[in-house]
């Protein structure tokens, strides 16, 4: 899941950031309205969480580009605005949904994936290939019952070759969904996470490493 945070108090963006990203999630953070719109061009996201009062480009005008452009990117408003004429004007802006500060951690995550469930086609509550299943609310897997302790990289890509059994995925578009823009693109994380994600899948091997194409799991048939 990629998220971009845009939030102009420094201190509350990084502290967002790191915390998503602790809970598995892609995260860039931007402090302005216009660093976010130069994002937002090159790099799609599952979820914006947007602050209304920005330097630069205003949160406002963010809102309504995304909702003009029919972008499958979902918008959480996040600001100290809280009266019923805030949030109605927040919503009619076209923000998919809107947490006044101060909020708890928790229910900005569980905003969060629930907003990312509908910026991508609908999947089952639990992925499962074979004898693996995944749940991504609870964020647990599970090989024949047992639990596995992954980090939340391998769990991400776990997540995200579920998500589509069968296809084959690139290491560059595993990279733009389970890494943020700070990631080289000509790093080996990749392939050095799939190693260790590989390892604690054990036996029989169920990934599969696809010449010059990528990754899959489970039959392409």
């Amino acid at each position: 899941m990629r998220v971009l945070v845009v939030e102009d108090f420094e201190v509350l963006a990084r502290s967002i950031g790191t915390g998503l990203r602790h809970e598995g999630m892609a995260v860039d953070v931007v402090l302005d309205g216009t660093a976010a719109l130069d994002q937002l061009a090159v790099t799609r996201y599952d979820v914006v969480i947007l602050d209304r009062d920005l330097p630069g480009v205003h949160g406002d005008e963010i809102c309504r580009q995304l909702a003009h452009g029919r972008c499958v990117t979902r918008v959480l408003m996040l600001t100290a605005s809280d009266t019923v004429e805030d949030r109605v004007d927040g919503l009619r802006l076209g923000a998919d949904d809107y947490l006044p500060k101060p909020f708890a951690f928790a229910e900005l995550v569980a905003r969060v994936r629930a907003l990312a469930r509908r910026a991508t086609p609908p999947v089952p509550p639990t992925l499962a290939c074979g004898d693996i299943a995944l749940d991504p609310a609870r964020h647990v897997a599970f090989r024949a019952g047992r639990r596995l302790q992954l980090s939340p990289k391998e769990f991400a890509l776990l997540e995200c070759l579920l998500a589509e059994p069968g296809l084959v995925i690139s290491a560059e578009e595993l990279l733009e969904r389970v890494w943020d823009a700070v990631a080289d693109p000509f790093s080996s994380a990749v392939k050095h996470t799939m190693h260790r994600l590989r390892a604690k899948l054990g036996d029989p091997p169920v990934i599969e490493t696809v010449r010059e194409g990528g990754y899959r799991i489970g039959s392409s048939s």
